[in-house]
């Protein structure tokens, strides 16, 4: 009798096989990647060519190591191992490495970040400095061993011997050199006196100049404020330390040539133009200044000085008359609004003294009308006690009590019966 399989079970049979064959543990491939779209962590895409295509799996971790992006099309050669996913039956492979096919992954990676840095305008010629003239202090970022100072050193001196050189020891290759390279180039730009900065090495491979391909030597150049000359490699090597920089020379002879554009006989020729310009400027400006005091000493008011004067003494004039006028004119109204005042209180206080006449005389009658005096001249008299007491009524006496009489012409003495 046939033994029918299940799914599962073919499938779980399968996949043992997939795991436990040696030549497909490990397995190089070469094909190009199809169907990529950048994932937050693991990448899932294709390798194909002409005839067939497999499915590929890229892990978060190895993803990460990639110095450089992938893109669709993108001819690549893969090592990794085959494996069977048992839900959905299918086979891929899990990359562990993959490179560039053809041109390397250094130029892709090269090609990548000129391509974005273009973008970004870091290579756009509107951002280069003009050279200086003349070069006091020159800047050398390149290692202290190689020829690049040497050929620098020689050519500075023959041009223009009374520029200085600041070397910068620089590692220019392997591990950590573009850090260091465009730490230096920070440290430079943290001086005030340095006017040009030489960035450079001898010639090499691809791998050999990389350094100066590294994006962080690239925007330390960008960012640089002293005008940057580039000597990396020979005439034919080109690296992105040469688009960005200010200038780009074939050879450390040639950055040293434009570092010092002018020769001792260029200086002195230079300084006796400047002299001979200096000498007419100064003869343009006495024969001007001349001119204008002889301008000067000629005009009307040197000759009749008093016209200086002349129209500040008619403005006081004019000034004190209207001040005089402004002055009666303020006198002329405050006498009138006085007289208008005036005018008006006068019968006011006439009524208002009238008034009070009348009141005071009121009051003084009534006072004369209170004078015991006057009452006693009309035949009245005041009774008081020995005491002093004045008798109001009968029942302030009893018979026998001694009394006062107060006359208006003097006191008599009464008994009481």
């Amino acid at each position: 009798m046939t033994e029918y399989l299940t799914v599962s079970v073919l499938t779980k049979y399968l996949k043992a096989k997939f795991d436990r064959d040696p030549y497909l543990e490990r397995v190089y491939l070469t094909g190009e990647i199809s169907n990529f779209r950048q994932r937050p962590s693991h990448q899932y895409f294709a390798i194909k060519d002409e005839k067939a295509v497999i499915q590929a799996t890229m892990w978060a971790g190895q993803f990460k190591k990639l110095d450089f992006k992938l893109e669709d099309g993108m001819k690549v050669l893969v090592t990794g191992r085959i494996s069977l996913y048992a839900p959905s039956g299918s086979y891929s492979i899990n990359i562990e490495n993959i490179v560039p096919d053809g041109i390397g992954a250094l130029a892709v990676k090269f090609e990548q970040l000129k391509k974005k840095l273009t973008a970004e305008g870091l290579f756009n010629p509107q951002w280069k400095q003009e050279l200086p003239l003349f070069s006091k202090k020159i800047a050398v970022v390149t290692s202290p061993s190689g020829a690049v100072i040497r050929d620098i050193i020689t050519t500075v001196n023959r041009r223009f011997p009374m520029s200085q050189i600041l070397l910068y020891p620089t590692k220019v290759q392997g591990a950590g050199a573009a850090e260091e390279i465009a730490a230096n180039i920070e440290a430079v730009n943290e001086r005030a006196d340095v006017d040009i900065l030489i960035i450079g090495r001898g010639g090499g491979s691809i791998e050999d100049l990389w350094a100066f391909n590294e994006e962080i030597v690239v925007r330390a150049i960008f960012e640089s404020r002293i005008p940057v000359i580039s000597s990396v490699g020979h005439e034919t090597d080109t690296t992105l330390a040469d688009f960005v920089a200010d200038r780009r020379a074939a050879t450390p002879t040639a950055a040293a040539e434009l570092a010092t554009p002018n020769t001792k006989l260029d200086l002195l020729a230079w300084a006796d133009d400047q002299e001979l310009r200096m000498r007419n400027r100064v003869t343009h400006l006495i024969q001007t200044q001349r001119e204008r005091v002889e301008k000067l000493a000629n005009s009307v008011v040197f000759r009749q000085p008093e016209r200086l004067y002349d129209g500040h003494i008619q403005k006081i004039d004019h000034l004190t008359s209207r001040l005089q006028n402004l002055t009666e004119n303020k006198i002329y109204r405050e006498k009138h609004r006085y007289e208008l005042l005036a005018g008006r209180l006068t019968p006011a206080f006439a009524k208002l003294y009238e008034q009070k006449k009348n009141q005071v005389d009121n009051l003084v009658q009534a006072l004369l009308l209170m004078d015991i005096s006057k009452i006693k001249a009309r035949g009245f008299s005041l009774v008081t006690t020995h005491s002093g007491k004045i008798i109001k009524s009968v029942n302030d006496v009893q018979t026998g009590d001694q009394v006062n009489l107060e006359l208006s012409d003097g006191t008599v003495r009464a008994e009481i019966k």
